[in-house]
């Protein structure tokens, strides 16, 4: 049986060919800054994105997006403006989840890709 670590890691590969499918150039995977980690941090018109993934194996409390809290953007937030500054981006930002529930085993899932799913404070 996976760990929750491994269902992590899986959703994170399944977002990541998604993204990559979708002409998205992926710039960095699990990117921290102080208490923050940014699964994902993708390019695609200009703009960079920065993406929460969030999967769960059934939806009975909740869809997976809907556990993306206050205090998590607060977070992503934070390590998003370090990642603005180290890379000298002077366009637009975004940030997005990519949400996956996964069915039957995990061998099925449904991905739904929020786009200016929030903002920064």
């Amino acid at each position: 049986m996976a760990t929750h670590n491994d269902d992590g890691k899986k959703a994170e590969v399944i977002a990541k060919i998604y993204l990559e499918e979708k002409g998205f150039e992926i710039l960095d995977e699990n990117w921290t800054f102080g208490k923050a980690e940014v699964d994902l941090i993708a390019y695609q018109n200009k703009t960079i994105i920065f993406i929460e993934v969030k999967a769960r194996s059934g939806n009975y409390f909740g869809e997976p997006e809907e556990f993306v809290d206050t205090k998590k953007q607060q977070l992503l937030s934070i390590a998003a403006e370090e990642y603005i500054y180290l890379m000298e981006h002077k366009g637009e930002i975004r940030f997005d989840i990519i949400s996956i529930l996964f069915k039957k085993g995990f061998d099925q899932y449904e991905i739904k890709h929020i786009e200016d799913a929030f903002w920064n404070y």
